[in-house]
């Protein structure tokens, strides 16, 4: 077999890494702390005149840690399924199960398993009757599937400026961009930031608005002492393939309102259900469940420290949502500062890329969307500035040991320093 077949695909940042020699493994579940001992003394025992983008030696050669993990309770949650059949019916125990233990964490709210998060927000919006001469209030600079699902039921998206904090929706801005004819809220958490979810609330119960809270990013999150999506009148939870809960495809809605969660169960059957979420799905999201809480503390730890480290040299900033609670990160923001205004982000993301290290940009956002597709009452220079400076690196290195954290922010100031010369 021709050895370039074992190199590996990132469908995330679109990156091919070399295979990894057995001996040089990832931290992962199946990984002692000698193995990451041995890949951090080899690396580090390779002084480079060179960053690798300009022909040095990557720093992380086999690329990023993989993601999902090998994980010996999801091999077994496969093979239980494959043993009893479970994994070929429509609805059974897994569904159940993870249905059961989803509302657990989530205040014991109602829950419906659908195909993916962008699909969870349609019908959370239909479910709230949002529909043709409506208006939804969405931030400027958010994923392209909530404008989307916006316009798929017939609303027209309002376009809101966001917080350079949080990433999320400016929650002060709200009532210069409400009109009579809004119909509800869809708010994200983002990269690591938390939306001002009692603010939001509080605005929308006074003016009778819907809220759809978007948890996409942030399973697991605390914001101001409730789970990251329990604010709303629905939220929203997704399980694509590189997702911190991940089944490959899949997502969730969940509500406190018993009419809201008919409406979307009778929209979706169409014979059968029309949106559904397959038992082998639900079968290996549930030993993940079980893990999230511990899994989002060793992110958020590992967060912290990159954002620590990241001060002393102030190549980048960082988010930092501990302010409102709990975040989740399934991004983590890298933000230049002035010090690198000579070095494009291309450039920037380039070379980080060339070190093994997963980042792309972030997301294009809304701005460039004409008036005939959404209404812009406001000037939205925070959001343009998101879109324009914005690298995100993947969180799979976020559960690594601190060694690694400490090699990842070096080669961060090192591949700064170099590009900034």
């Amino acid at each position: 077999m021709d050895s370039s077949s074992q190199w590996r695909f990132s469908a995330t940042s679109g990156m091919l890494f070399a295979p990894r020699p057995s001996k040089l493994r990832w931290n992962s579940t199946s990984t002692s702390s000698t193995d990451n001992r041995a890949l951090r003394d080899r690396l580090l025992a390779s002084k480079r005149s060179q960053i690798a983008f300009q022909g040095g030696v990557p720093v992380f050669p086999h690329g990023p840690p993989p993601w999902p993990l090998q994980d010996d309770a999801i091999r077994r949650a496969l093979q239980a399924a494959l043993d009893d059949g479970s994994w070929a019916q429509y609805r059974g125990r897994h569904d159940e199960h993870l249905v059961r233990s989803l509302a657990a964490l989530h205040e014991n709210r109602e829950f419906r398993l659908c195909a993916t998060g962008t699909v969870a927000v349609e019908l959370a919006l239909r479910g709230l009757l949002v529909g043709s001469g409506d208006e939804v209030v969405v931030a400027a600079y958010d994923f392209a599937g909530n404008f989307r699902a916006i316009t798929t039921v017939g609303a027209t998206p309002v376009l809101i400026d966001i917080e350079p904090s949080s990433y999320s929706l400016d929650a002060s801005l709200l009532a210069e961009v409400v009109s009579e004819k809004t119909r509800a809220i869809v708010v994200s958490h983002l990269h690591g930031g938390l939306a001002d979810m009692p603010a939001i609330r509080g605005f929308a119960d006074e003016h009778g608005i819907a809220v759809v809270e978007d948890a996409c990013q942030a399973p697991g999150a605390m914001v101001a002492g409730r789970r990251a999506g329990c604010w709303g009148d629905v939220g929203v939870l997704s399980f694509g393939g590189s997702k911190l809960l991940s089944a490959g495809r899949g997502g969730a809605i969940h509500s406190a309102h018993a009419e809201v969660m008919q409406r979307i169960r009778i929209y979706s059957e169409q014979g059968n259900d029309a949106y559904a979420m397959s038992e082998l799905q639900a079968a290996v999201l549930l030993p993940q469940v079980e893990q999230l809480d511990e899994r989002n503390r060793r992110r958020a730890k590992a967060a912290q420290r990159l954002a620590t480290l990241f001060k002393k040299e102030d190549w980048m900033s960082t988010l930092d949502g501990r302010a409102r609670g709990e975040p989740a990160y399934y991004k983590f923001v890298l933000r230049p500062t002035a010090k690198l205004s000579s070095v494009d982000r291309e450039t920037l993301i380039a070379a980080l890329r060339a070190e093994g290290i997963e980042v792309g940009p972030g997301f294009r956002g809304f701005l460039n969307r004409s008036s005939r597709r959404c209404r812009k009452p406001t000037e939205l220079p925070r959001a343009e500035l998101a879109a324009q400076e914005t690298i995100l690196l993947h969180h799979p290195i976020l559960l690594e040991d601190e060694p690694t954290i400490a090699l990842l922010a070096e080669t961060l100031d090192e591949v700064c320093a170099a590009l900034s010369i």
